[in-house]
């Protein structure tokens, strides 16, 4: 399977409270975008697979430990590294740091795949499951 991808975002002002902490739902989103370009970076964009596989991807369970705060203006670096594959799932393990290398949040995240149309469960490309080994 693919190494750890790493990817960087920087908090902005709209990712925070009133005291300047990141909310804890961003975080969520911090991870989404990471697993996105996890995908792109081998080769598989989310339009490419619905357009021409039929398939798209949404999270199904989230198991998150909030450790630390992220702060306004901090660059985090969001690993996520895949687990485990499976026919119609992928489950990734996910975590946050700050530029001092504290680990903030750390996560496992399943991910289902979903037939673009009726939205159920369906399988993944062959291709795609063996460019994941």
């Amino acid at each position: 399977m693919p190494g750890k991808f790493n990817w960087q975002v920087r908090v902005y002002y709209e990712d925070t409270d009133a005291a300047g902490i990141v909310f804890y739902a961003n975080y969520l989103r911090y991870m989404e975008r990471a697993r996105t370009e996890w995908l792109r970076s081998v080769g598989y964009e989310h339009e490419m697979l619905k357009n021409t596989h039929g398939i798209l991807f949404a999270v199904k369970n989230v198991s998150i430990e909030y450790v630390k705060p992220a702060c306004l203006d901090d660059l985090l670096t969001v690993s996520s590294s895949l687990l485990k594959k499976r026919g119609a799932s992928l489950i990734f393990k996910q975590a946050i740091k700050n530029k001092n290398n504290e680990l903030l949040i750390e996560a496992e995240v399943k991910v289902a795949c979903l037939n673009a149309i009726t939205l159920k469960a369906s399988a993944m490309p062959e291709k795609l499951l063996m460019e994941l080994a």
